[in-house]
């Protein structure tokens, strides 16, 4: 059957959280209140790396740019959503859509690649602490990032190009984003090379993340055993907690949403597990390295006396 035997469709419904109407206005105030805390606690992660001479270093410098794509990440995804709680347009033109999804992958998947390069930062510091300021330079951290970035983009325009080339007979998205799967069940053809080609992706941008993390952690933990003062390994493991608490997170949500089969979950549990990567997760980030780092804690508190004085 040719393409243009099919209904042309021009734009797509969000049904949302319609299964949840009588809630809505609830919603509406948990997300608005978990995206303002969000915002506000990037913002201030990146300002106070910025401002701060002490949090100069390459951990707080791939920090601060987690924070910049997550800020990013959230702002494609969470005021529509938000929108359309309070009763706002449900429609998404093709090229809207096409574009939500765009950015959605791009900073998903630089988001799990810019963990990555933190996890090996941790590596250099505590198993070859004496080369660290040879070893990560400022020229391999921006390389890092880039490649990060890099990687994002490339992996987005595959996925997005994959998905809007086929036809579609359907226009109600049973999601609150254009995310990949919701997207590919609208199409009017078998889409079985579409979903290979996502788990494909998938595996590459989470496993092998995920793998290269666990491996530096492995090197990170023999290491810091065979410190001799429980001082020290005290400290050691102080400083690797906030990375390691943010990586389990991200990247076990992630991998339920999209290493598991066709989906297999009821649209309430895809939703669920939807809020959890594109609402709590960013949230994480900003909560657990304020609350659970000293260092940021002290510039925090500094930046706060500088301004009362």
């Amino acid at each position: 059957m040719k393409r243009e035997n099919y209904t042309l469709i021009t734009e797509f419904t969000f049904q949302g959280f319609s299964s949840f109407h009588e809630h809505q206005i609830t919603l509406f105030v948990v997300f608005l209140m978990l995206y303002i805390l969000t915002l506000a606690g990037n913002v201030i992660i990146v300002t106070i790396i910025q401002t701060d001479r002490h949090l100069h270093t390459p951990m707080y410098f791939f920090l601060s740019m987690l924070s910049t794509s997550e800020t990013i990440y959230t702002l494609v995804i969470l005021p529509r959503m938000l929108s359309s709680l309070v009763g706002m347009s449900q429609f998404i033109s093709l090229a809207g859509c096409a574009t939500q999804m765009f950015f959605f992958v791009t900073f998903g998947i630089t988001n799990c690649f810019l963990l990555t390069a933190m996890g090996y930062d941790r590596y250099v510091a505590i198993c070859n602490p004496l080369r660290y300021t040879i070893i990560m330079s400022k020229r391999v951290c921006f390389q890092l990032v880039g490649g990060a970035c890099s990687i994002g983009l490339v992996v987005a325009m595959t996925q997005v190009s994959a998905v809007f080339r086929l036809p579609f007979c359907a226009s109600k998205v049973a999601h609150f984003f254009c995310d990949i799967r919701p997207v590919m069940k609208l199409s009017c053809i078998d889409t079985t090379v579409n979903e290979i080609l996502t788990l494909i992706i998938s595996v590459l941008v989470l496993v092998v993340p995920m793998g290269l993390v666990f491996i530096s952690y492995v090197l990170i933990i023999s290491t810091i055993l065979k410190i001799a003062s429980a001082e020290g390994r005290k400290k050691a493991f102080a400083t690797c907690a906030s990375h390691l608490t943010v990586v389990i997170v991200h990247y076990g949500c992630a991998s339920i949403a999209y290493l598991k089969p066709k989906s297999e979950n009821t649209r309430d549990e895809d939703q669920l597990i939807s809020v959890t990567y594109t609402v709590i997760t960013p949230l994480l980030n900003p909560v657990v390295y304020t609350l659970r780092n000293k260092e940021v804690k002290d510039a925090l508190y500094r930046a706060i006396c500088r301004k009362l004085s």
